[in-house]
Parts: structure tokens; C-alpha cells; sequence
């Protein structure tokens, strides 16, 4: 396990799998991120830079503990924008948004869990040469309108990645922080695996999901790595104090 503290002293509240995922990233000056989180929210860098990442996928068996996954409700694809936050000594992801083809997911994660979900139009179709075809449209009034239109495939072996690498930093963090419209933070324990990454090839046609949030991303080619299957349990929320 690549946990660098224990897990929540109390059972987790739900399961689900994340599957073909990709991982994008592109580096973006602390500079132009901090204007765009609360100020008592630390964002993390790596070598003094901190990152941007957008992250397709298709979720299943999405069911609450001791619920079997349910048609509809339980497999839906979905893409994130996000960055990276440390607080109180644990790495964690921080959401910008979260577009899922859902509108039930997208309802209950926002009250269950103070995240900013978004419905949009998702198209998924897998290609006989392990591409990817994914395909977004926001359809949400609660954000501006953004698009994302690529496809990927994975371009080698599953790799184990150094804890020491760029890689790892991006990628293995077991926890997820929010805020909610009181400007209250919380902080939502996940668990997992190690993450099984390969390299990864992308064509990105059309990629506005960070633009809508007024992130520009840089004109450079992203880090890509490819992920096929991972199950992940979830804990609810804690609620912290402002740091």
C-alpha cells in the first residue's frame, strides 16, 4: 500500500470502480492558481510548480456499502478538473469540477458530499485497438460552458512508479478536499491500491473544461499516463477547521 497514514478508525461508506482513465497534466504557476481556491487552502507544488490535471473515466459498481450497484445509478462516465492540496500533512486532490452523465450522481454528490459536480453530455466508445474515444459537453447552468473531446490509449506495460517521481506526486493521494458555500473545508478519505500507470498516447481535439474555470493551460504537450481499472472505498466526509 502506498498510504502514508492510517486508515479512518471507522467503516467506509461506499465502493466504486474508477476504469480507463487518463491522466493529463500540464504545469501551471502557483502564481495564476492561488486567486482560484480559498487563501486557507495550501496548494501543493512539485519543485515549486504546481499542477493542473484533467481526467477522464468511466465509473461502475458505484453503490453505497452493503447496497449491490444498481443499473443506472451504479455506471456512468465522468471527467474531472483538478489540482493538487496538502493539509495538515496529508496530500489530497482538490476538485475545480467534476462532469458525470448522471443527473442523479451529480445531485447526490453535491449535497452528500460538497463537491462541484456538473451534468453534461459524455460520449465513451472503445475503439478494437484499446482507444478511447471521449467525448464532453457541459450541460449545467451552475458553470460555465466547457468541452473536452479526445481520445487516448495506453502505450506500455503497467510500471512501478518511484515514490520519489513527478508521477507519484501526481497520482497517489488518498484523500480529496472541499469546501462548502459557508467556506467550511472537509476532508473525504479514499482508498485504493497502488495505481497500476502506464504511458499513455492522447489526441486532445477540444479541451475548455479548465478554460470555463479560468484556468489556461499552457501550449505544451501534457504528461499522459493511462490507468485500466482500479476499485476504490470511500469514507464520509470530516469536517476541518480553516488552516
Amino acid at each position: 500500500m502506498s498510504r502514508s497514514w492510517p486508515l479512518p478508525n471507522k467503516p467506509w461508506i461506499m465502493h466504486q470502480i474508477w476504469n480507463d482513465l487518463l491522466f493529463a497534466h500540464w504545469p501551471i504557476p502557483i502564481e495564476t492558481l492561488r486567486p482560484l481556491l480559498p487563501a486557507y487552502i495550501p496548494i501543493d507544488t512539485f519543485d515549486g510548480t504546481a499542477w493542473i490535471g484533467v481526467v477522464p473515466f468511466h465509473m461502475s459498481g458505484v453503490a453505497p456499502r452493503g447496497i449491490p450497484p444498481l443499473p443506472y445509478f451504479s455506471a456512468f462516465p465522468e471527467i474531472n478538473v483538478r489540482t493538487y492540496v496538502t493539509i495538515n500533512g496529508k496530500p489530497g486532490v482538490y476538485f475545480f469540477s467534476l462532469d458525470a452523465h448522471n443527473r442523479f450522481a451529480v445531485e447526490a454528490a453535491r449535497f452528500a458530499f460538497h463537491l462541484p459536480y456538473f451534468y453534461a453530455h459524455i460520449q465513451v466508445q472503445h475503439r478494437p485497438d484499446n482507444t478511447i474515444f471521449y467525448e464532453c459537453l457541459r450541460k449545467d447552468n451552475r458553470a460555465r460552458q466547457g468541452e473536452f473531446t479526445g481520445e487516448y490509449r495506453p502505450s506500455s506495460d503497467i510500471q512501478l512508479i518511484n515514490p520519489e517521481t513527478l508521477e507519484y506526486w501526481l497520482t497517489e493521494r488518498y484523500c480529496l478536499y472541499c469546501t462548502d458555500r459557508r467556506g467550511n473545508v472537509y476532508r473525504g478519505e479514499i482508498n485504493h491500491d497502488p495505481w497500476p500507470l502506464q504511458s499513455a498516447e492522447a489526441s486532445i481535439n477540444v479541451n475548455t473544461l479548465p478554460n470555463s474555470f479560468g484556468i489556461q493551460l499552457p501550449n505544451t504537450p501534457p504528461l499522459l499516463h493511462y490507468a485500466k481499472k482500479l476499485k476504490v472505498k470511500i469514507w464520509a466526509l470530516e469536517k476541518l477547521r480553516h488552516t
